[in-house]
């Protein structure tokens, strides 16, 4: 048997990007976007072939009176003042939940800037989404990615922390404990829990899924971040789960005594690409 995981693929604000760019491609636009739409290299193969065009930060000062798309992730305010001053039409694919967690991080940062206290985001240093979070902040905020990056705190100071949208609510409940163990008494230490729902809700579904199966193929990209937290989590439910990015890494038949395989994927894998990997499996297992 194999089954294709029901809650996997597209998460709201992936499905809500790449709708804009089919639109604005289908109207005949000439339209950019800034940095890769979805971490998916397969999907941005198919983008590219409608037409859209991939540019980086780097290349946008040079860049003049041109159709721009901002993905889910987000930007720093610093883009949208760019974008104005060189004649750029932007198409805002900002994901909702990002959008509002920018908007929560600048007004505390409008809050807490002339004071001594610390604004602090768990997530991964150099994320698109983080990277628009520091820049509510014009560059103040604290990145901590683990455990490890806690020493860059002052626990004598005040500290709100905040979160990336898709990081793992076990990992941010962690940070939370271990501040709040390390505060000196009577300092204030605000967490705000600002996982998207739709991501978080995902994990216990998941780890049920590949639990039931006696093998998993977990499709996501390479640069996916979220897709590498849900397969790390996965692999604690079961073992046997292998880590691919394309049907064409599956090159081995499973071994025989496998009776149920089970395919899911991060919030940036396309249904069509685990439907693809689901009839590869087939045709390896009609050959043994």
């Amino acid at each position: 048997m194999i089954e294709i995981d029901t809650n996997s693929g597209f998460c709201f604000g992936v499905v809500n990007a790449i709708e804009s760019a089919e639109r604005e491609l289908n109207n005949g636009v000439a339209l950019y976007c800034l940095g890769d739409l979805v971490h998916n290299n397969l999907e941005m193969r198919r983008l590219k072939s409608l037409g859209l065009q991939t540019v980086d930060h780097e290349e946008l000062p040079s860049m003049k009176n041109k159709t721009l798309l901002l993905r889910a992730h987000g930007e720093p305010p610093s883009t949208y003042q760019m974008a104005e001053n060189n004649g750029i039409t932007v198409v805002d694919a900002t994901c909702p939940v990002v959008l509002k967690l920018q908007r929560r991080i600048h007004d505390c940062y409008e809050e807490l800037k002339n004071t001594d206290a610390q604004l602090v985001i768990y997530g991964k240093q150099g994320h698109a989404e983080v990277n628009g979070l520091v820049g509510q902040t014009n560059g103040a905020a604290i990145v901590i990615e683990g455990p490890d990056d806690l020493e860059k705190l002052d626990f004598t100071r005040e500290i709100a922390l905040f979160s990336q949208t898709t990081k793992s609510l076990d990992g941010f409940r962690e940070i939370v404990e271990i501040i709040e163990r390390r505060m000196k008494p009577g300092v204030r230490f605000r967490s705000f829990d600002t996982i998207c729902r739709q991501v978080a809700n995902r994990l216990p579904k998941l780890k049920e899924f590949v639990a039931r199966h006696d093998w998993v193929y977990f499709v996501a990209g390479e640069k996916s971040s979220n897709g590498r937290m849900l397969y790390e989590e996965c692999r604690k439910a079961n073992p046997n789960i292998t880590f691919i990015s394309s049907a064409d890494d599956i090159t081995e038949p499973l071994p025989a005594s496998v009776r149920s395989v089970g395919i899911c994927g991060a919030t940036s894998t396309p249904k069509w690409l685990m439907e693809q990997v689901s009839e590869k499996v087939s045709g390896c297992h009609k050959n043994t």
